[in-house]
């Protein structure tokens, strides 16, 4: 039973197809096309009053050189958004519950806000590794900490938002499976649950939406570091 319950974050693949790469292009045919209207419908107009208040609140703090970023970053946390929303429907995949794939994310964009950094600002992303006012004993620890907590941003971005999708979706099944064996046996006990489920599917469907911004928050914040 247990295998079970782990089989729903397999990669489906069907008549030979990975249905994975479906996935990830069913989002980008759900979002309106904007139009050169002067009056557009309230869909369109709520995704881009959305689009406008994440772009302004995200690239606030982040000076004129990083603002080229603001449709890479949108677009991800748009994407990401879709993607996390799109495994809570029934009959679905949610892509973003693969390490692989959400390293693929994290991996370029962090690299290239590094390469970025070394490349234009050389000594400030260098000075990074080493605090100032540190003692010259404690010089090579810290820069070798430094160091491995610079490679590690990545991975914590991806494991971040693998771990969290994983056990909300697992949660969910674990839940629902106790108030469909307990409904013959403890009809109440089952009804309790039932509710309790219904409330974590909106707890779940927050974290979706949350998850995709911390992710690119994070990558903003890595790139304010190097602009």
């Amino acid at each position: 039973m247990t295998a079970n319950f782990f089989d729903q974050f397999m990669t489906p693949v069907y008549l030979g197809i990975p249905l994975i790469a479906l996935a990830l292009l069913l989002p980008w045919l759900m979002f309106p096309t904007p139009s050169s209207r002067w009056l557009n419908n309230r869909l369109l107009t709520l995704q881009t009053w959305f689009m406008g208040q994440f772009t302004s609140q995200l690239f606030t703090p982040i000076n004129t050189g990083g603002h080229k970023w603001a449709l890479l970053l949108t677009s991800l946390m748009t994407f990401l958004i879709s993607l996390n929303m799109l495994g809570l429907l029934p009959y679905t995949f949610t892509p973003t519950t693969q390490l692989s794939m959400n390293m693929g994310f994290a991996v370029p964009v962090w690299l290239a806000t590094v390469l970025l950094g070394l490349r234009n600002q050389p000594t400030a992303a260098l000075g990074h590794l080493l605090p100032e006012g540190t003692p010259i004993p404690l010089i090579p620890i810290l820069i070798i900490i430094e160091t491995i907590s610079l490679f590690i941003r990545p991975l914590a971005l991806g494991v971040r938002l693998t771990a969290n999708l994983t056990a909300g979706h697992l949660l969910m099944q674990l839940i629902a499976t106790a108030a469909f064996v307990l409904l013959p046996l403890m009809p109440a006990v089952a009804i309790s649950t039932t509710i309790i489920l219904f409330l974590l599917t909106i707890l779940e469907v927050a974290v979706a939406m949350i998850q995709a911004y911390v992710f690119v928050l994070l990558i903003s914040l890595y790139l304010q570091e190097n602009v």
